[in-house]
């Protein structure tokens, strides 16, 4: 129901633009979230964009490089991540659900597969 694209192979200082479609969900009647799970290491969310009223979410670390925006006419929503960094290396994933609080603990309810974005020169 969900399909993350776009990553890929990037050295560090890059941009990336991250995508997440649906051919079934309405995103913006949905809370739409990106997660990452770098190697390792468990998952954790990073960014979100809730439906209408729409507003946006960021954890403190990608705040200024990472930015989340939603295309209604594309039932799209982007990931752009700038100033890609080493540590930015993880498989990111989309998800959606009714209830943005399921964005801070990991519970939305449809998931994508995720897309490999890999920061290495």
């Amino acid at each position: 129901q969900l399909q993350a694209s776009g990553g890929g192979l990037v050295q560090p200082g890059g941009s990336l633009r991250l995508s997440c479609a649906s051919s079934d969900l309405n995103l913006y009647s949905y809370t739409v979230g990106w997660f990452r799970q770098a190697p390792g290491k468990g998952r954790e969310g990073i960014s979100c964009i809730t439906g209408r009223p729409m507003s946006t979410h960021y954890i403190d670390s990608v705040k200024g490089r990472f930015t989340i925006s939603r295309d209604d006419a594309k039932n799209t929503v982007y990931l752009q991540i700038d100033s890609l960094k080493p540590e930015d290396t993880a498989v990111y994933y989309c998800a959606a659900d009714k209830r943005v609080s399921t964005w801070y603990w990991g519970g939305m309810k449809y998931w994508g597969k995720g897309t490999q974005v890999t920061v290495s020169s």
